[in-house]
């Protein structure tokens, strides 16, 4: 490598190389922490401030969680087997009891920790980045990922991905950071992190047990901690399959109802459909641009500081596996398996634009320099000219404009007098969680007209449709076998209040 020589290797096995000429390590480490804290704080309140100007509420999924949440409380059955529920997770109804009792100030702090999941998510990506190449590649990738907006809107949103995902990143960090301090492995507390986020999501189950049998082998560990290092990476499963056995008798629910559910919404395509669909879901996740990035920067990394690659190249290999087995086990096969891969991504595109801060002075740095600056300019063109601002601002704007319109409306009186009717129907499952939420109804007083088992229950009661483009194609028209006679008023009904997104009709 002529010109240029490797500087302050951080991985592992990489030989320290001679620090240039008038660096003082000390002044310069106080100077990226100076920056480190700056960064954390101005991101953190951007983040309070878009939870203030945008009151959004939880999603599908989690509001399930919270409802679920309330009916644990109150000793009640949960409704797993509702009309196309989502898929449980321990965790997250765990944490929707601890919220459940605080109502609609619980389910906005629901979105708040997401929100700052995701503010942990970005420092723990910036982390990886600096402790497995440099604090510049560190904060490129987290540039990178502040700079992909989805992320960002499934924090907003109220999804449990950001909390998950902040799990995984930080306990990929714990590990590097035992195997450079301590010079091994972590092993209790990164299986402790990873079956917390085995409660959220099962893929982290392969995450976990991947590493059990990386850390329980060599000689030396007692089988006592084996044991307890077993134990803490069956907790998730185990847990994960009791709930499921407790409340509906089949231990094994949440992969068949999944499986079923993805059916019948079309998304099962199997495992031949997985390539064609990494490629696809990796680009509309990190955009080309950053793809290709990490596609080159892949290979600089492996040029010249090989050693420095492991820990990231583990995640992106167990990230790919694992969408691999959601596919081949009928799951749906959807952009959000294949969030953790394309962290490691934007990872490796920021050593395609930061890696030469690994390098001393010469000519090849200088010229990875003038290069980076030409794969800036032409991301930043690149999404300058595709990101449309006031369309995320609509969108941020009604989820929160929505949740308000629709209780406006259930909140009317002659609403309120119609529950006594019948049961409250929506065009299909989409709003069932939030009218129960609202009016705190259990799982047979809210149903889908969707729904062929519900059919002859809409001859008394209250019927809410759905109006306006934007709650049209979020709420009614949701799928490929919806029915527009779904989201009409029923016959012998009779409007009783209306707000921006919805109408209420009512028959007794």
């Amino acid at each position: 490598m002529t010109g240029a020589t490797l500087t302050r290797p951080r991985a592992p096995g990489v030989p320290p190389a001679p620090q240039p000429e008038g660096t003082d390590p000390e002044r310069t480490g106080a100077r990226v922490a100076t920056w480190e804290r700056a960064g954390l704080l101005g991101l953190g309140v951007l983040a309070l401030l878009g939870f203030v100007v945008y009151p959004t509420y939880p999603t599908y999924d989690s509001i399930y969680s919270i409802v679920w949440g309330r009916e644990l409380l109150d000793g009640a059955p949960l409704s797993f087997e509702a009309y196309r529920a989502p898929t449980e997770h321990p965790l997250a109804i765990a944490i929707g009891a601890l919220l459940a009792p605080l109502g609609d100030v619980g389910a906005r702090l629901w979105v708040a920790l997401c929100i700052g999941s995701f503010v942990a998510l970005v420092a723990g990506l910036y982390t990886l980045g600096k402790r497995a190449f440099t604090p510049l590649v560190g904060a490129a990738a987290a540039l990178l990922l502040l700079s992909r907006f989805d992320f960002a809107f499934l924090a907003a949103r109220g999804y449990l991905d950001p909390i998950y995902l902040a799990m995984v990143i930080w306990a990929v960090v714990a590990e590097m950071r035992s195997r450079e301090n301590a010079r091994k492995p972590a092993g209790t507390s990164v299986l402790a992190i990873l079956a917390l986020a085995g409660m959220l999501r099962p893929e982290a189950w392969l995450l976990a047990g991947a590493y059990f049998l990386w850390i329980a082998w060599p000689r030396g560990i007692s089988w006592r901690r084996r044991a307890a290092w077993a134990l803490l990476t069956a907790s998730a499963p185990l847990v994960w399959v009791t709930t499921d056995f407790l409340v509906t008798g089949n231990p094994l629910f949440s992969f068949t109802g999944t499986s079923e559910l993805a059916a019948e919404l079309g998304r099962n395509k199997g495992l031949g459909a997985v390539p064609e669909a990494l490629w696809t879901y990796l680009i509309e996740l990190d955009k080309l641009p950053v793809v290709v990035a990490g596609i080159l920067g892949l290979g600089l990394a492996a040029w010249i500081a090989p050693a420095r690659l492991g820990m990231p190249l583990v995640l992106l290999g167990m990230g790919i596996a694992t969408f691999a087995a959601v596919g081949a086990g009928g799951l749906s096969v959807i952009s959000r398996y294949l969030l953790v891969p394309s962290l490691v991504v934007m990872v490796l595109a920021a050593v395609a634009v930061a890696g030469w801060s690994m390098l001393t002075p010469g000519r090849l740095r200088t010229a990875w320099i003038v290069a980076a600056v030409g794969i800036v300019l032409a991301g930043a063109v690149f999404t300058a000219t595709r990101v449309n601002v006031g369309r995320l601002d609509r969108e941020l704007q009604f989820r929160g404009d929505w949740r308000a319109a629709l209780a406006g409306v259930l909140q009317a009186p002659d609403v309120q007098a119609g529950l006594r009717c019948g049961p409250v129907s929506v065009p299909n499952h989409k709003l069932i969680p939030d009218v129960r939420w609202i009016l705190d109804l259990p799982p047979g007083r809210v149903v889908a007209r969707s729904d062929a088992n519900a059919a002859g229950r809409f001859d008394r009661g209250v019927s809410i449709v759905v109006h306006g483009r934007q709650a049209l194609f979020s709420q009614a028209l949701v799928s490929e076998r919806y029915d527009l006679r779904d989201n009409l008023p029923l016959p012998g009904y009779r409007r009783v209040a209306t707000s921006q997104h919805y109408g209420a009709y009512v028959r007794c």
